[in-house]
Parts: structure tokens; C-alpha cells; sequence
């Protein structure tokens, strides 16, 4: 009753829904309406009486399950509002008890109706459009999504007195809008951290390939997890999705040098200066997020810095 009650007093910035309404716009959660499936729920879309488009993220329902990763998601959500992180419209904690059969028997259990609504964004995730740099995405809208994920990340970490550390950093946990503009989602795994420091876990959690060695070997969460996590999804927004597999097999040098290379051969003459700059800067970022060693690693606040140097440089050559 206690999370309950905590949704109850909840900021007025997430509208209270009925679970009979999100039905009703969703023609009962039905399959029509499925626009993704995660470990941890179905997402549906739905129309609100105002027209707006919302996504509903409906958590599955078990005898064992339990609320952390709704109210972790739900508390989160509620201390961010930045461009660059999925805007919560609004939520559903329904309690009540449902008619079930088990082994032979009518049986009413408690149950538990969970959902999370938020901003429906056209763009679809960033799994989806990563591909190789010899077509797909040009090179503006690349950047555009690397300087909108560090930002938003740099929010998260140093926004407010608390950090914030996301802890599954994806592409699939990446929205594109209509313009292409990206928003950190998912915070089911996300943590509220009140000072800098380290904490010691002995449970992985998020999705291997995008965990940094320290916190797969010693359980270890600093603020350089969700750094090294970028690090992984800059590479193939750059390289495609052989590039992290063609970085770990060449030296740092060899890497830019492929990279950047084949950047210059599919822009040719389009390729401005301040361009090649940016690509420059965005693959050496890339590489320093992955290092081994956490304190070669650098902060978000200071890849922000370098990547404002390069995004709003003028070019005059």
C-alpha cells in the first residue's frame, strides 16, 4: 500500500490514468496496438482525447513479481525533464483482484496492474537506424544523436544535487523523434546516487556487451559505467555495426584512421573542415569511453565540453 500511496501524491507533471481508459485506448491492450516487447513489459500505443500520441509501457504481471522497477522508473522519470530524455506523460498503479483457474480451481488472486506512459516518438530506437557509414544516416544527424545522448547523460549525472546513472545505456534504449532527436529511455535499471562515489554490487544487471569489465568482474558503479555504455554506441553510430568488433582488433590510430577515411570517401567534396573535425573528435571520444581502465575514461561533463568545441565552430575555409 505504501507505493501505492507514494503514486498518489505524485507531482501533477504525470497525469493519473485509470487502468479502464488505457484500456479503452488501447481496444484492451491488444495485439494491433504492440509497438515493442522488453524483458520487463509490452509497450502498446495508444491516442489520448486530445489527439496526443502516447506509449504505454504495461509491466508484466507475476505471483513473485515485485515493484522496484516501476517505482525506480517512475521516481527517476519524475526528477528529469530534459530535450534529451523521454518526457513521462503519465502512469497506472491498479490494485485489485482478478478470477483466474489454478490446478482445477477458481481462484482470486491479488493482483497488480502497472503501466508507464510516455511521449510517443515516431523515430522509433536507434538499434533500428545504426547501419553501416557507407549509407543510412548522414553525417549532421549522426552527430546531432551523439551530441543529444551526451547531453542528456550529462543531465542525468550532474543535473541536479543527486546523480542519476542510467545502467543499460543502449541503442535500443535510444528514441528518435520526428527530427531525429534523441532521448535516453528506459529507466527500469537506472540509480539515484547522492554523492560521487563507488558502490560495490554483487548482482549484474543490463545487458552484457554494454557493462563496463569493472562492474562485470567486481560488481563496481561509478559514474564511468554509463560512460563507458556511450562509448559502445558512439562506435557504430560512426563505424556501423562491425565497429566495435573492427576497434578491439586495431590500434586506436588504425581505427580513426579507417574510420575516418571511409567518411571522407562517402562525403567527398562535402567534406568541410570542421566536419572532419567532428568525426575526428567523436571517434577519439569513443575510444577513450572504452577503455579497460575506468580512469582513462573521461566524464561526461568534459565529452560534452569537446563536443561543444566542434558543434558550434564556424567553417570558413
Amino acid at each position: 500500500m505504501a507505493l501505492a500511496n507514494k503514486f498518489e501524491r505524485a507531482s501533477a507533471t504525470a497525469r493519473k490514468f485509470t487502468l479502464e481508459y488505457l484500456e479503452q485506448i488501447t481496444n484492451n491492450f491488444s495485439e494491433e496496438h504492440v509497438i515493442g516487447r522488453g524483458a520487463y513489459g509490452v509497450v502498446y500505443k495508444g491516442v489520448l482525447e486530445n489527439g496526443e500520441v502516447i506509449a504505454l509501457k504495461k509491466l508484466c504481471w507475476r505471483p513473485d513479481t515485485n515493484d522496484t522497477e516501476f517505482s525506480t522508473e517512475f521516481n527517476n522519470l519524475m526528477r528529469v525533464q530534459h530535450p534529451n530524455i523521454t518526457r513521462l506523460v503519465g502512469y497506472c498503479y491498479h490494485q485489485g483482484h482478478e478470477l483466474i483457474e489454478h490446478k482445477g480451481e477458481y481462484i482470486f488472486p491479488h493482483v497488480e496492474e502497472r503501466v508507464l506512459c510516455f511521449e510517443y516518438l515516431k523515430g522509433g530506437s536507434l538499434d533500428k537506424k545504426i547501419s553501416d557509414e557507407s549509407c543510412g544516416l548522414d553525417w549532421h544527424t549522426r552527430f546531432k544523436i551523439i551530441n543529444g545522448v551526451s547531453l542528456g547523460l550529462h543531465y542525468l549525472h550532474n543535473g541536479s544535487k543527486d546523480s542519476i546513472y542510467h545502467l543499460d545505456l543502449k541503442p535500443a534504449n535510444i528514441l528518435l523523434d520526428k527530427n531525429m532527436v534523441p532521448k535516453i529511455g528506459d529507466f527500469g535499471l537506472s540509480r539515484l546516487f547522492p554523492s560521487a562515489q563507488t558502490i560495490i554490487t554483487n548482482k549484474n544487471i543490463g545487458t552484457r556487451g554494454y557493462m563496463p569489465p569493472e562492474y562485470i568482474d567486481k560488481g563496481e558503479i561509478t559514474s564511468k559505467h554509463d560512460v563507458f555504455s556511450l562509448g559502445v554506441i558512439i562506435i557504430p553510430i560512426m563505424a556501423g555495426d562491425e565497429g566495435y568488433f573492427k576497434s578491439a582488433h586495431m590500434s586506436s590510430q588504425e581505427f580513426l584512421e579507417l574510420v575516418h577515411e571511409n567518411w571522407r570517401k562517402r562525403l567527398q567534396a562535402t567534406m568541410l573542415s570542421h566536419t572532419s573535425d567532428q568525426i575526428e573528435t567523436c571517434i577519439k571520444i569513443a575510444l577513450r569511453c572504452v577503455e579497460v581502465d575506468r580512469n582513462k575514461r573521461p566524464t561526461i561533463a568534459e565529452i560534452v565540453n569537446e563536443l561543444n568545441k566542434v558543434g558550434t565552430r564556424e567553417e570558413f575555409t
